[in-house]
């Protein structure tokens, strides 16, 4: 998941407008949704940084510890940003569902390292 993530990360500094597309945003909100695309790479990186080279299990699980909580939160700030419809529920698939794999992944690694 740390790899999948760390991809994420490159894509979105690469190809920031996506996320504006994505949200079907304003072509006036497309630069600030750009910086957020890039926000999102920088912090994707670093935190999969953690998760791929960590030399603890305990650092990895902080790292699949905050990713959860990143997806989390951008599922509850992105919802809120979109109105209801179908661009809502793309968000949420997509940020629930990277949730829902990181905690897979947390409760496999946790299993394998008892």
């Amino acid at each position: 998941m740390s790899t999948a993530t760390a991809g994420y990360g490159v894509f979105a500094l690469v190809s920031p407008q996506h996320l504006g597309k994505a949200l079907e945003v304003d072509s006036q909100d497309q630069a600030g949704m750009d910086l957020l695309a890039q926000v999102y790479g920088v912090r994707d990186l670093a935190i999969s940084s953690l998760g791929i080279f960590g030399r603890s299990p305990r650092t990895v699980r902080t790292a699949q510890v905050l990713r959860i909580a990143m997806d989390l939160g951008d599922a509850a700030l992105l919802s809120a940003r979109v109105g209801p419809g179908p661009v809502r529920t793309k968000v949420l698939a997509v940020t629930l569902g990277w949730a829902g794999l990181n905690t897979l992944a947390l409760l496999v690694d946790s299993r394998r390292n008892r």
